[in-house]
């Protein structure tokens, strides 16, 4: 495997940044997770733009190179990769010493590749089963702390409700704010369906906004599906018609219980899938923003 490194292709052994990068010190950096399907990085308007945004918050909006995209197609090409998993990291870079970061930047921008299945209506699923998922006593961490709609490398929050995860056989955390509503997973967006209805958490509760979770909104509309975000308790999660996940590496993945209780999926689940999976073919077949 190659990946790319500020400005350069090299071999994955020899992929590396400095001790005293700030990404590495401080987590001082923003992340993308990506997939492109035959080529085409989906969603890569949606996903700069939020990378950008997260630089922006971070007070280096200026470090997301010009050329960000290019390097991701020359990092595919690479590894000869049409349908992979991308992320691609930018930090601060090098500036030891102190905590207060110096207004001039001298970022260090990362692009890794992995491949994985090919998606659509005629591709698989990279999960093997519906997930499991658990409570977990680890709180995400509150707005007025963490920006929720940042995408940085602090993920200290998500590791340590997943660890509360060992020893189970679940596949998710469920993670609520201090409040105790159900915010989201460790690196899921959750929906559940009640009565007809799809609900999710709304955007005041402290999640990320994922593209995956905003394009299956956006297919519920489409599709006359009654659609709510609003704030809702654990049980209504437990006891729900229908659950599923969103992500951009898993795309819609049915919950098959929650702390036990049986929810699985069904027919809103299915529809919403299937619909994703056409939208993803659709990536295919549109070339206009591809390689």
């Amino acid at each position: 495997m190659q990946y790319h490194v500020n400005g350069d292709l090299v071999p994955a052994s020899e992929a590396t940044v400095s001790v005293e990068d700030r990404g590495f010190l401080y987590g001082d950096a923003a992340f993308e997770t990506l997939r492109a399907y035959g080529g085409t990085v989906f969603e890569w308007d949606a996903h700069r733009e939020r990378l950008v945004n997260t630089c922006d918050t971070l007070g280096m909006g200026s470090a997301v190179p010009a050329d960000i995209h290019d390097r991701i197609t020359a990092t595919l090409d690479a590894n000869d990769l049409a349908d992979a998993y991308v992320r691609v990291s930018v930090t601060r870079g090098v500036q030891a010493g102190k905590l207060t970061p110096d207004p001039a930047v001298e970022p260090s921008v990362i692009v890794i590749v992995k491949p994985l299945p090919r998606g659509g209506v005629t591709g698989e699923d990279v999960w093997d089963a519906p997930a499991t998922v658990r409570t977990v006593d680890t709180r995400r961490i509150p707005e007025a702390a963490m920006p929720a709609d940042s995408k940085t490398h602090n993920y200290l929050d998500g590791i340590l409700a997943r660890l509360e995860l060992r020893g189970t056989d679940a596949d998710e955390a469920l993670v609520r704010s201090v409040d105790g509503a159900v915010a989201e997973g460790a690196t899921s967006n959750v929906f559940f369906v009640d009565g007809g209805a799809l609900r999710t958490p709304a955007l005041s509760e402290p999640i990320l906004p994922g593209v995956t979770r905003r394009i299956v909104l956006d297919l519920a509309d489409e599709m006359g599906i009654p659609v709510e975000t609003g704030t809702y308790g654990v049980e209504s999660i437990r006891t729900a018609d229908e659950a599923f996940l969103t992500n951009t590496t898993w795309e819609v993945r049915p919950v098959a219980t929650v702390d036990d209780d049986r929810v699985g999926g069904g027919p809103v689940t299915e529809r919403l899938a299937d619909a994703f999976d056409r939208r993803v073919e659709a990536s295919y077949r549109d070339c206009r923003n591809c390689r």
